[in-house]
Formats: structure tokens, sequence, C-alpha cells
């Protein structure tokens, strides 16, 4: 139902000198432009400009909400009544001049004081917000109309409010790691979301993306990727700069999601990086080569999985650091009293995959380090050496196995192996490809090539299947595997980690 205030508003229009459309994006165009110019000529010399405000919601471009209006007037700035939009009106607002003049600034503010994003149309008569606005936030629209009258430009200030959202469910969001935490630079954001958003809602899943904001100094070029319906990593395209600060924040709070859901309150994420720390296993050369930002601190005698168990080749993360690990063979099928079978009770080991694949201490394999592969999968040295990396490393640092027999690494189902997928890849997972894509194929150009391990580059590359391609072939620690050619991931599901589900190998 029109309100009083809506209906004097209304009433204004035809006495006004200047007036300024705020409507939603739904709204159709304005049929007859030239109706300005008679609005201009009838209007009263007590208002210089009033503010229609409609309630149209976005479905299908009709409009089924109540406009609102009011009149702008005043000295050195033009102000006029708040205002309330209705709730119904869930499109991206437009400010549209309806009166002779250009619109020579327009600058929106929320209530903290952040600017909203938006557009100019080519002539200067219509700003568009990038997106709907959150539902019960306040907002302050500066204007600098110019050409309305002898005096201009002339200031304005417009104040309102978005309609409050509905009662139910909300939609929030936990962000990882562990908030003021330090990681290695090859930790990517995690954000879990409180309720699915399906891959058949893409608004949705635009709405969802444009609210999670990460933000790092120095600067980064990152994408959010869509895991499953419930789960989003965030990732730069060249691994965290090191010593760098990353803050993430979520703007669900009050946001429109889609189909009467709205998105809650949720805690921000900061956490810093540490130096770049990267360990880099040659299989075929047996070693490993540890680099600290780029310079090389020790190369240790390894060995790695061997037939039938071949370590994963790619990149993986470090996930964690255990002191002391229970591994057994039956864990992977073997059974007791087989040649191959295993209890043992191993020191120093540094977590890569969930299914219990560790960098550790092996005493036992002493004469085969540094000149053949014995392991189930793990990768194997000495006690001294083991300690030495135990306590270099931190979660989230760097893991590459190159030169080996080994499936790919995959994705997202094992831990962190998003690196394993090339950029154009990545962004191809993100609701918002349309824009990042074109932006991320120009900076790909020529990137997807093998690189120094240690460089500032893009580390993959598409040619050696044994290099940083990622693959959807799962390849658990300890089962047989064979050499092959890695294929396009199709966004397989976050593995849950179970407490006693998914035991080590060695």
């Amino acid at each position: 139902m029109t309100s009083r205030r809506s209906a004097r508003g209304w009433g204004a229009l035809s006495l006004a000198v200047g007036a300024v459309l705020v409507s939603t994006a739904a709204q159709s165009p304005d049929p007859d432009p030239d109706h300005r110019h008679a609005w201009w000529g009838a209007a009263s010399q007590d208002v210089d400009a009033v503010v229609s405000v409609d309630g149209c919601a976005a479905a299908d471009g009709l409009c089924s909400a109540p406009p609102h209006a009011v009149a702008l007037g005043g000295d050195r700035v033009l102000t006029g009544r708040p205002f309330t939009l209705d709730p119904k009106a869930s499109g991206p607002v437009v400010l549209a001049l309806r009166t002779p003049g250009v619109l020579a600034d327009v600058n929106v503010t929320d209530q903290r004081g952040r600017r909203i994003a938006g557009a100019q149309s080519t002539d200067r008569t219509r700003w568009t917000s990038a997106a709907p606005l959150p539902a019960g936030a306040r907002y302050a629209a500066r204007l600098v109309v110019d050409g309305v009258r002898p005096g201009s430009p002339r200031r304005a200030r417009l104040d309102f409010r978005t309609g409050p959202a509905p009662e139910g469910e909300r939609l929030t969001v936990t962000f990882g790691p562990e908030d003021g935490g330090t990681y290695g630079v090859g930790r990517p954001v995690t954000a879990e979301l409180s309720l699915p958003v399906p891959e058949d809602a893409p608004d949705a899943r635009r709405a969802v993306e444009r609210a999670l904001d990460v933000r790092a100094e120095p600067h980064v070029e990152g994408a959010w990727h869509w895991v499953d319906d419930s789960t989003l990593h965030y990732r730069p395209r060249t691994y965290w700069p090191a010593r760098a600060t990353v803050r993430v924040r979520s703007g669900l709070d009050g946001a429109r999601i889609g189909d009467g859901l709205y998105g809650g309150p949720s805690r921000p994420l900061t956490f810093t990086t540490g130096p770049r720390i990267e360990a880099v296993t040659d299989v075929s050369a047996h070693e490993m080569t540890v680099f600290r930002d780029g310079e090389p601190l020790r190369t240790l005698p390894v060995t790695t999985g061997k037939a039938g168990y071949r370590t994963r080749s790619g990149i993986k993360v470090v996930l964690g650091k255990e002191p002391l690990v229970r591994m057994r063979g039956d864990s992977i099928g073997l059974t007791r009293g087989t040649e191959d079978f295993y209890d043992l009770k191993v020191r120093w080991a540094t977590r890569v995959t969930w299914s219990g694949e560790y960098l550790h201490a092996a005493p036992w394999s002493l004469d085969a380090q540094g000149s053949e592969d014995v392991s189930h999968g793990c990768t194997g040295m000495s006690t001294e050496d083991a300690a030495w990396l135990f306590h270099t490393v931190r979660e989230g640092d760097l893991v590459r196995v190159v030169n080996g027999y080994g499936q790919p690494m995959t994705p997202f189902d094992n831990g962190f192996g998003d690196w394993n997928l090339g950029w154009r890849e990545w962004l191809r997972g993100s609701a918002l490809a349309g824009t990042a894509t074109e932006a991320g194929a120009r900076a790909e150009a020529g990137a997807h090539t093998e690189t120094d391990p240690h460089t500032e580059t893009d580390p993959h590359t598409e040619a050696d299947p044994h290099s940083e391609v990622g693959a959807d072939t799962a390849a658990a620690a300890g089962t047989p595997t064979t050499p092959s050619t890695p294929s396009p991931p199709t966004a397989p599901p976050v593995a849950v980690r179970a407490a006693g589900a998914l035991s080590p190998t060695f």
C-alpha cells in the first residue's frame, strides 16, 4: 500500500526543478527520456530536486512495490527526508537524472563509510550499483548535479536504508585457516558455507562470491573456486607472497542470495605468511632439495614409493606435523604376516595428504635412501634429516614431487592440491568466470611452461604428465598406481577427515 509520504512525494514531482530517480535495475527503461524537459519547464522554484525511489522486484522486470518520493532542497547542500527502500526492491540500485543536466559525480557509501561499486552511463545521467544492496543497512548517496540551473553544479546528499530481511535461516561462512596464524605461501583460503548453494543457481553463487572479500598486502591476483555446493577455495595465481598479510571478510550479512535466502554475520579472518619454503623431491635422482625464498638450504637423500605404491607427483601443501605416528599395513589392505606388512612407530612425520602420505624418518631404509625407491608411498629419509625438515616447514609450505612415476596429486579430495590446476582452469570454477576468465586468460599467456621451482612465476605446466597439472584421479597412499596422463578434474567433493578413518603409510 502506498504511504502518505509517497503520495506527497509523487505530487511534488510535477513541481520539481530537478529530479533524481532511484530505482532498481529490474525496472523497465524510461520510454520517453524527453519528458525530463517537460518536468523542468513545469517545476516550482521551491524545490531544487526530487528523488523518486521505486520498489520494483528484480523478477522478470515487473514492478510490484509502491514507489517513494523525497523532495530535496537547501542552500549549500541539497538534502531531503531519509527513506527506506521496499524489501521487494531486490535489484541493483539505479540513480537517474530526470531533468536537464548530468550527474557530474556519484559516490554511494554504506554505514561504515565503504564505497559501493557502481558505474555511470556514457551520457552521465544514470548510475547503477554493481550488485544489489544488502538488506537492513544504511547508505548515503553524495551527488554533484551539473547544468540544472544558474549557479550549478549543486551538491546533494541522499540518505536511505534498504528494507529489513524477512525472518528465516541465514547463510553464513566459516573461513580457514585459523585466525591469527602464520602459514606457508601455499595455504589456500577455505570458505565453508552453512547451507549449500547448488550449481544450478548461478545468480546465488555470484551473490555469495561477490560478498567474500580477500585482500593481501602486498596485492595479489586471485580468485575463488567452487569445490562443491558448500565449499569454496581462494588462491592467488602464483602462491602468496612471502611475509604477506591476508585479510578475509564476509559481506553476506543482509545480502540477498536468492529464493528468500539472506546472508548472516560471519567472523573475519586475518593471517600472515612466512618465508617461502619449498621442498622439491626429484624422484629419479632420489633426493629432496629444500629452498627458502629461492635459496637452497639443504639437499637430502630420500626414498619414495616403490612399484605398486608410487608417490603422487605434483604440488602438495603441508597439512600438519606429528612428532610420532603409528603406521600399520592393514590400514591399506596389507595382511598381517605378509612380506609387505608393517607396524611401525614413525618419528618426525610431516603430513601432505589426508590419506596418509608423509615426509618422515625411515631409519630402516638408510641403505636405499639416495639410490632406490622402497617405501609404500611416503618420502623417507634419515632421522636427523626428518627432524631438521620437521622444524623447518610449517602448515601451508610447498612440497613438489617431480620426475616421478606416480599418478598426479588431485586438486581437492586429499589435501590442498589446488596448485595442480592451471590458472585458466582455476578461473573456470568461479561463478564470476565471465569477468575473471577474460582477465586471467590475458595474464596467463605464456605462463604454463615449466619454470624454476623457486621463482615467482606460474609453476604449472601442461606438457609433462608428471608435473603440476591436476587430474581427477584418486591415488590413495599405498595403493598400486601406474603412470598415466591426467584428465581434467570434475570438481570432486571435499574429503571429510573423520578421526581414525584414514591411516598413514610409510
